[in-house]
């Protein structure tokens, strides 16, 4: 791709996306900002395209919307900017029992977390497989890895995104794709209050977002691969290979329980 290819980071507005989004202009890397809030988008392309020299165009748009991936790429089109690093960020939870929690919010998460990512993805992996050159960094949770009761929609969609994800990243080895699977615990940034989630005592704590950027950058530039960071989180999971899968759902069921 040429130099003057953007990364495009999806939920950039704030979280571990704002953390990408200024790791990344740190790097010299012109940005595409995807969210829904226009003013924090706006906000913080013109403060990084100040303070770091990069070309910045902010995109608000709610990828949660029937088509948005297609009227994304569109806008990208019109524009002629060329991405060679997508980062699949957006996302969000709902906890609560599953009957009880509206059905359409769900249908929401489902859209955003697992379809958003699938069709942006195949929308611009073709001009990265004709260069044989590019990068995907896909955000999922350590909660893909087991069920998650009083948050089981959300917990699914990271186990399909990590699934994905891992996937992904072997089709594309032979066309010089990296791929990067994010899969952090509990993050100090505004989704529990957002998924009202409040904050339970997570297994592995709470980690700053930039931290898990700082990972998920250093797998990047080893090559790809299937991040878990910090040491707590990836203890929790090794133990949990060793539990019947139904004790660690119930342990799971009681961090979660509504209150």
């Amino acid at each position: 791709m040429a130099s003057s290819a953007y990364a495009l980071i999806t939920g950039a507005s704030s979280g571990i996306g704002e953390c990408f989004a200024r790791a990344l202009a740190a790097r010299g890397r012109n940005l595409v900002l995807v969210a829904r809030s226009a003013d924090k988008l706006q906000e913080l392309a013109t403060e990084l395209a100040s303070s770091c020299s990069v070309r910045t165009e902010p995109i608000p748009l709610d990828l949660s919307e029937a088509g948005a991936a297609a009227r994304l790429t569109a806008v990208l089109r019109e524009r002629g900017l060329a991405i060679d690093l997508l980062v699949n960020n957006a996302g969000f939870g709902a906890r609560g029992r599953f009957w009880e929690l509206p059905l359409d919010r769900q249908a929401a998460m489902i859209r955003l977390n697992v379809q958003a990512v699938v069709e942006l993805t195949h929308l611009l992996l073709p001009p990265m497989i004709e260069a044989r050159r590019g990068a995907i960094i896909t955000v999922s949770s350590t909660a893909g890895f087991q069920a998650v009761p009083y948050t089981s929609v959300y917990g699914a969609t990271k186990a399909f995104v990590t699934n994905f994800s891992e996937g992904l990243a072997e089709e594309l080895r032979p066309y010089g794709i990296t791929v990067v699977t994010l899969c952090p615990g509990g993050t100090r940034t505004n989704f529990h209050v957002a998924s009202n989630y409040g904050r339970p005592p997570l297994p592995g704590g709470m980690q700053d977002p930039e931290a898990v950027v700082q990972a998920a950058l250093a797998a990047l530039d080893r090559g790809g691969g299937t991040v878990v960071p910090g040491l707590r989180n990836k203890l929790a999971l090794v133990s949990q290979r060793l539990i019947p899968r139904r004790l660690v759902s119930k342990a799971t069921a009681r961090i979660f329980f509504p209150e």
